[in-house]
């Protein structure tokens, strides 16, 4: 078999240490798969088994580590907006003179700020991007009030107490 990882005492000291540094738990299995491997000289099957892995995942630790050392475990976040239409930055500009029509007092239509960002796009865009980036923004919807304020609550209490003149479910007296 191919040695991938060097059993020397610096590397083993390093890796030690790095495991001690850990700030995850991915990082710190990433470490014990390589270092199990340069102390005890343990199989891929072996160290699978002990870290709950697969075997193939064991071999592409051991081959990234031979390939990039110490910037295999140097991960970076997982997450993120990886197919973004727009950056922030951008977002920020098209939604400009949105904010001040808004802030004058002015109402806005979705489809209005659908349809500038789609010209900055150059294609379709669905409307739910288009209230996603509102909300990462800080737009919020404005539900109107739950009544008028000119409306007379006695008239309409006095509405509701009338009988109703209808036949019972539509049926005409023959």
């Amino acid at each position: 078999m191919k040695t991938l990882i060097s059993c020397d005492k610096p590397t083993i000291a390093a890796l030690a240490d790095r495991l001690k540094r850990a700030s995850s738990h991915a990082e710190y299995q990433r470490i014990q798969c390589v270092l199990i491997r340069a102390t005890l000289g343990s199989t891929a099957s072996q160290i699978a088994q002990l870290l709950g892995w697969s075997t193939a995942t064991v071999h592409v630790i051991h081959s990234r580590w031979a390939k990039e050392g110490d910037a295999l475990f140097d991960m970076g976040g997982r997450g993120g907006r990886h197919h973004q239409h727009l950056s922030p930055v951008e977002e920020e500009r098209l939604l400009a003179p949105f904010t001040q029509k808004a802030q004058t007092g002015g109402l806005l239509h979705v489809s209005e700020i659908k349809q500038a960002m789609e010209k900055k796009v150059g294609g379709s865009v669905a409307s739910s991007t288009v209230y996603r980036m509102l909300g990462r923004h800080g737009w919020r919807k404005v539900v109107p009030r739950p009544r008028h304020p000119k409306a007379d609550v006695q008239a309409q209490d006095a509405f509701k107490k009338t009988p109703h003149t209808g036949t019972p479910r539509g049926i005409a007296p023959s």
